[in-house]
């Protein structure tokens, strides 16, 4: 919401600057979002007259003036404007001036042997627009030596404020000022609208086919009007907030949108077919050529003003080009309805429509002084453009807003923390337009004004046809009437608490801290949140970017990492290649990585905390962790550059097991990763024989050439929903034993069908008391070995604990891990 400071001063007695006008609006909850002083950069122009103008002796394209600039001296300046002649009224800036178009501080100089004291300014120079044609040009009464930005009221500050869902009455000017006097910085000015004298039949006449397209609707003709451009002051004051002059008509309720809140809307009378406009809902098919030159198809659910012919406006939110007023109207048709602000809101972002008068009827306009602002727009269009008015056309009734709220004195302190005396929170509710019905020493009971239509409204006057605001269907009825009942007593009284408070300044109200509920906080998140932020910090360190994607694609697509059932194919999809939901978040990463491999980038490293669907139930929902890797592992000093494979994957994988808590030593390594990952270079890591904690591998060939992947891609999914939460123990004093650990070399020969992991665990499991770290360092295949056969070499850490080993016991436990091996893997020790 924009409006300059006279326009303020219009509705506000009051001799405060912008500055105090700034604070005390955020003080008392209308936070000002700008002060914009237009005059500031313009301070040092002043309005000068050419004196003379002459050919410049050593240019072809200049010109040397005399410029009078109001101070009795005559200033020499080279000019090179095409329109620069005597006698002309334009506006100059003297050396020391900054020029906001160009970026310079003027200073007095010589143009080709001739002294430029001044310079004559262009609109653009002066950061007024684009125009840089020629100079300005001022009308002959413009009196030389002014300020320019005080001549052309520039000097007129522009507040901009942040207005809240709830506050519709702050988007006029008069409830801004209302809102300022009522905290104490000025007088309220008195407003009323003046009388209006018929002088002939409407001939118009309103009505209501649906109670849903419109509630209450008043409408009044002139004729014999001239639609020409408005007065200086109207077009400035538009201009001001944004706002472009159009024509008088059009600017008359452009101003009463903004100057009291009223969206109102004119009819060319001529261009209307029939005698009666009709409030009504869209019919099928029906469209609307609207004012901003867009067509739109109407819906059964847009309440619209039809004429004979169909729909003339979007009730509400916009009008008609068709029946728009144009400078050949002679006889225009004033409306002013009152819409149901959810059915208003509704129709504007069904068709993405945004509207100044949109944004006062979704939050609720005054529903009482119709008649009075509809008599002010008529006087102002008898005063600007001529005419004489009609008899006023009305249709519905005005709705039942009259209302009454209780506050209890002790709740301005129970909710706000603020100590106030009764007397005081009486006067500012008072001041603020609420009239007392009813006191005592506990409590008083306040007639909310009707310009407030956040506060105790009943909102069933709005839902005549459905419009309004529901419960959630699935509630019970006596659970929805329990609400409904909770709400009406709770909502009122903490509404006028709140104004009470902010009323004096929400500055003034004390910070008050929450009760602690226990000397130590519970933790703000549930293991899954914490699992799913460690997870993005694990794998942020070892070097992949996270990524952020759609949880939907193309089914195509997603066929190839899995079903795709009918139930999660979407509906009304955002695209349609994204209109299947995503088996795992690997098919997302893998697009974004063919993405990077087209534009120069084919090794990248992504990963994404995301959530993989099989069907619509929660349990067929499951939060994955999961990474690729394509292309070359980066080039170093120390080692060459080699192709990804299933081991990185691994490796990622159980590097973020281990940091989630997941029992590492219970973990095994198993072939049966799904079939998007190539069959002999994958697998899963299981907890037990069954839990699945994560799969690994390289990418099928045929998945990464249907992505267009031309190069090794490997990837990883870790289930964190799989991952049990970490059990609470007390943590004891570390052990740390006294005597060296032992380190033994066992190379066995073995089948190459047998997993290294199962031979690790038969070592490990051979004497849990002394073995501490069993870790696989070479594996050999090649033609010194029988066929089929592989060499796994392993280190085995023994850790005394009592007392240092003898030889004769450490070859004890080495016996025990050779025996254990082979009873376990068939495995032999090479000898």
């Amino acid at each position: 919401m924009r409006f300059t400071l006279s326009w303020l001063r219009d509705h506000l007695e009051t001799e405060a600057d912008a500055r105090a006008i700034a604070d005390t609006l955020t003080r008392i909850g209308l936070e000002v979002e700008s002060v914009e002083d237009r005059a500031a950069a313009l301070g040092g122009f002043r309005i000068a007259r050419v004196v003379e103008a002459v050919q410049h002796p050593n240019a072809d394209r200049l010109r040397a003036l005399k410029v009078d600039i109001g101070d009795g001296r005559l200033l020499s300046v080279v000019c090179g404007a095409p329109n620069a002649r005597a006698g002309m009224i334009g506006v100059a800036a003297l050396p020391g001036a900054f020029i906001p178009g160009t970026g310079i501080t003027l200073k007095a100089g010589e143009i080709r042997g001739v002294t430029s004291e001044a310079m004559m300014l262009s609109a653009r120079e002066m950061g007024l627009g684009d125009d840089h044609a020629g100079i300005v040009e001022l009308p002959g009464d413009a009196q030389v030596g002014e300020s320019y930005a005080r001549w052309a009221g520039l000097d007129d500050p522009v507040i901009e404020i942040s207005v809240t869902p709830n506050r519709g009455d702050a988007l006029s000017v008069r409830g801004i000022a209302r809102d300022l006097a009522a905290a104490g910085l000025g007088r309220l000015k008195p407003w009323s609208a003046p009388a209006i004298a018929p002088a002939y039949p409407s001939p118009l006449k309103w009505t209501i086919e649906d109670p849903r397209a419109c509630l209450w609707v008043l409408g009044r003709a002139v004729r014999g009007l001239r639609n020409g451009p408005s007065p200086e002051w109207l077009r400035r004051r538009l201009l001001a907030i944004g706002l472009r002059p159009i024509s008088a008509l059009v600017d008359i309720t452009n101003f009463f949108t903004f100057d009291l809140g009223r969206p109102l809307h004119v009819f060319d009378v001529a261009k209307v077919k029939g005698a009666t406009l009709a409030m009504r809902m869209a019919r099928p098919g029906e469209e609307l050529a609207a004012l901003n030159g867009r067509t739109y198809a109407l819906t059964a659910e847009d309440g619209v003003i039809a004429d004979a012919a169909g729909p003339e406006a979007l009730g509400g939110v916009i009008g008609g080009e068709h029946s728009g007023c144009d400078e050949t109207t002679t006889e225009c048709f004033i409306e002013c309805a009152l819409f149901d602000p959810v059915r208003i809101a509704l129709s504007g972002r069904r068709h993405d429509i945004r509207t100044d008068a949109r944004a006062r009827f979704e939050r609720g306009v005054d529903p009482h002084l119709l008649p009075a602002f509809l008599d002010a727009a008529t006087r102002m269009i008898l005063d600007l453009c001529g005419g004489e008015p009609s008899e006023v056309s009305e249709a519905g009734a005005e709705p039942a807003w009259r209302r009454e709220a209780t506050l209890r004195f002790h709740r301005v302190a129970a909710l706000g923390g603020l100590d106030l005396p009764p007397a005081e929170s009486v006067a500012r509710l008072e001041r603020l337009g609420f009239a007392v019905t009813a006191r005592d020493e506990a409590s008083v009971t306040v007639a909310v004004p009707s310009w407030r239509n956040d506060i105790a409204v009943d909102r069933s006057a709005y839902r005549a046809g459905g419009g309004g605001l529901a419960l959630a269907r699935e509630l019970p009825p006596e659970r929805a009437a329990a609400v409904a009942a909770g709400v009406a007593a709770v909502e009122p009284e903490a509404d006028l608490v709140e104004e009470v408070l902010r009323l004096g300044g929400l500055d003034a109200v004390p910070p008050v801290s929450l009760p602690v509920l226990a000397a130590v906080p519970e933790p703000a998140w549930t293991p899954a949140q914490a699992r799913a932020a460690l997870a993005r910090r694990v794998l942020a360190a070892r070097g992949m970017k996270e990524a952020v994607s759609f949880a939907f694609l193309a089914r195509e697509t997603a066929a190839l990492f899995g079903e795709t059932p009918d139930s999660l194919r979407l509906v009304n999809p955002i695209a349609a290649d994204l209109d299947q939901m995503r088996p795992t978040p690997v098919a997302s990463l893998l697009l974004a990585a063919a993405r990077n491999a087209a534009r120069g980038f084919p090794s990248v490293a992504l990963a994404e905390i995301g959530g993989a669907y099989r069907d619509t139930t929660p349990q067929g929902q499951a939060a994955i962790a999961a990474g690729v890797r394509t292309g070359h592992t980066p080039r170093h000093w120390a080692e060459p550059s080699r192709p990804v494979d299933a081991m990185d994957a691994k490796g990622d994988a159980m590097a973020l097991l281990a940091a989630l808590g997941a029992p590492m030593a219970g973990i095994t390594a198993a072939a049966g990763a799904p079939g998007w990952y190539h069959p002999g270079r994958s697998g899963v890591l299981r907890q037990g024989p069954k839990l699945v904690l994560a799969t690994f591998g390289e990418v099928h060939p045929k998945v990464r050439a249907a992505l267009g992947l031309d190069g090794p891609a490997v990837a990883f999914e870790v289930f964190l929903d799989a991952i049990a939460d970490p059990k609470r123990r007390r943590k004891g004093v570390p052990e740390l034993p006294p005597f060296q650990p032992v380190r033994r070399d066992f190379a066995f020969l073995v089948d190459g069908s047998v997993a290294a992991e199962a031979l690790l665990r038969a070592a490990k499991g051979a004497d849990k008391a002394l073995i501490a770290e069993v870790s696989l360092f070479d594996r050999y295949a090649g033609d010194r070995l029988p066929p089929g056969k592989v060499s796994l070499a392993i280190e085995v850490v023994i850790q005394p604990r009592e007392r240092t080993l003898t030889e004769a016991e450490i070859e004890v436990v080495s016996q025990k891990i050779v025996a254990a091996v082979g009873k376990a893997t068939g495995a032999v020790l090479r000898t």
